[in-house]
């Protein structure tokens, strides 16, 4: 059946048309392999270099710029969950389907939080994932025991405290590949918190997949961050 490109209308066999694909924001190729920061070389920046992080590789599909940016915000507070396959296929189409993880665990929401958005766009993404990759989808052994105020309310230098002791592991991950999958990595923070309780509970190798990755420098980084506006149709 003729599908509509979600972002400009075109009508093609795909939720995306040829063009529209094209001209997503790409990252850049030349970049650290474990945070996605651009460097001159393919190696490690100075900060994974000083504190690498707990995860072992990272995969983001694009940078969070439009109109990835604007896809995310529409899903995970406009609840368009229609783009949750394309996002989905965004993370799909960057893993390496020879090294695939025993499992997935997306990022977890406080109950609370969970009461009030109604449903964790992590998982909502995971399962579409799964169903591409034949990975099985762990969405209740990890559980955030502490209701943190969002990330993206605070300055860069208090989000790993923000996080500290957030998460925990309820099941024996013993000798397992366990990618955590979120909608968006800016810091780290979250992921490393999470990775953190994954490995206590004996995973020997953790990965990062995330929809989109911010490469705002903590410099640029404000005290809170308001969400993007934007027109209902641009998308």
């Amino acid at each position: 059946m003729p599908h509509r490109c979600v972002l400009c209308s075109a009508q093609q066999h795909d939720n995306l048309c040829s063009a529209c694909r094209t001209a997503l924001p790409e990252l850049n190729p030349s970049c650290c392999s474990l945070c996605l920061t651009p460097l001159p070389t393919f190696t490690h920046c100075g900060t994974c270099l000083n504190t690498p992080p707990l995860w072992h590789n990272i995969v983001a599909g694009y940078r969070y710029a439009f109109p990835v940016d604007v896809m995310i915000q529409k899903l995970k507070y406009g609840l368009d969950l229609t783009l949750t396959p394309i996002l989905a296929n965004f993370i799909v189409s960057k893993i390496n389907h020879n090294r695939l993880p025993d499992a997935i665990i997306p990022v977890p929401l406080h109950p609370e939080k969970m009461k009030t958005r109604g449903f964790n766009q992590a998982i909502e993404i995971s399962r579409y994932v799964s169903k591409q990759t034949d990975i099985p989808v762990l969405s209740h052994i990890c559980l955030r025991v502490k209701n943190t105020p969002s990330q993206i309310e605070l300055p860069w230098k208090k989000r790993q405290q923000n996080v500290r002791n957030a998460f925990t592991c309820q099941s024996d991950l013993t000798n397992k590949h366990i990618a955590i999958l979120d909608d968006v990595m800016t810091s780290g923070a979250t992921a490393n918190a999470l990775a953190k309780a994954i490995i206590k509970r004996g995973a020997a190798k953790v990965s990062v997949w995330v929809v989109a990755r911010s490469l705002l420098s903590p410099k640029n980084q404000s005290t809170s961050q308001s969400l993007p506006q934007f027109p209902d149709e641009c998308l």
